[in-house]
């Protein structure tokens, strides 16, 4: 039988930590992405592995060109003749880095991310088996032309829909409302969604990968707009606003996103983890009607995060004009 390859791509995190004390604290990356390999039995009758070490970085040290670059060499271990690419990294940002990994990612062969709660010198740690897992999602015929995956706790879920929803447990990975899409059962991958795949967005000629500036602006009680007037538009490519309930703000905050709207994309999203914004029930100042009528873009079933990145990919293309952002919103905000 044909053995697949898989490449692994090591970006540090929780799953590549290790501590110098006695009682398994403060730990920080250490290990390299062999070293990953190792530590993982059964990995060998999978797949035939190579691991690279891209970065040696805690979830919170990452950042856009830092996942592009890593996007650039999972394509190119695809040209080589990779069957399937795993990225490990910390659980922190990785809803994050899987859905921009997703936005650009134009092969059949899938890409899955994964990590661990729990660090290599902790009782019960979780990362051989996610990786496991994500290299047996990563060669499964299954699997191809379904963009990014992430895998987490034998359950398979879409980079688009996956959300990091408790601080620590090892389930912390869930698709609130659309659920997972599959599982890892006896070293079988079973999908039970079918493939719904959006295109990719175009490289092409962007600009360099760490000038898009997207800020994210989370409301709150009270809030008078005062954070989000300090922002010029000349300074921005776009912002998002992190809304209560279906996407919405005060009064104040309202006259604050229509100043901005006027100049520059401004998305509203809802700041509760579950749920799409309102589109039509609501006429209130500080409404979805009303943002809407003052020129801000509903993110749909995006939340937050996922929507400043898809407006810092839109910008990186040069497709942010307000009518660009609304029909890519439109659409990767629907399910």
């Amino acid at each position: 039988m044909t053995r697949h390859h898989v490449a692994i791509g090591a970006l540090g995190g929780t799953i590549a930590m290790t501590s110098a004390e006695p009682s398994g604290g403060a730990v920080v990356p250490t290990l390299t992405g062999e070293s990953l390999v190792d530590a993982v039995p059964g990995l060998a009758d999978a797949a035939e592995v190579r691991a690279e070490t891209l970065a040696m970085l805690p979830s919170p040290s990452l950042d856009e060109p830092t996942i592009m670059r890593a996007l650039a060499w999972a394509r190119a271990a695809v040209d080589g003749g990779a069957a399937g690419v795993v990225i490990t990294q910390g659980t922190d940002t990785l809803e994050e880095s899987a859905f921009l990994l997703d936005l650009f990612w134009d092969h059949p062969e899938p890409l899955v991310v994964t990590g661990a709660m729990r660090s290599p010198q902790a009782a019960g740690a979780d990362g051989p088996a996610n990786l496991l897992t994500a290299v047996r999602c990563a060669v499964s015929p299954a699997s191809r032309g379904r963009g990014v995956l992430v895998a987490f706790d034998d359950e398979i879920h879409h980079a688009r829909w996956v959300a990091k929803t408790d601080s620590m447990s090892t389930s912390a990975f869930r698709s609130p409302v659309f659920g997972p899409i599959g599982r890892c059962v006896e070293a079988e991958v079973v999908y039970g969604v079918p493939v719904g795949r959006l295109a990719p967005l175009r490289l092409g000629n962007v600009r360099g990968a760490d000038d898009p500036r997207v800020p994210l602006v989370a409301t709150y009680l009270g809030d008078d707009g005062y954070l989000l007037d300090r922002l010029r538009a000349e300074d921005v490519d776009g912002v998002v606003v992190a809304g209560f309930g279906a996407g919405h703000v005060s009064p104040r905050m309202a006259e604050a996103v229509g100043r901005l709207a006027a100049d520059v994309p401004v998305v509203f999203a809802s700041r509760t983890g579950s749920g799409p914004t309102g589109r039509a029930m609501y006429g209130y100042p500080g409404s979805e009607v009303d943002l809407v009528a003052r020129g801000a873009i509903g993110a749909g079933w995006l939340p937050p995060v996922k929507a400043r990145l898809l407006l810092w990919a839109l910008a990186l293309t040069g497709a942010n004009d307000h009518d660009a952002v609304r029909a890519a919103v439109a659409e990767r905000g629907t399910p």
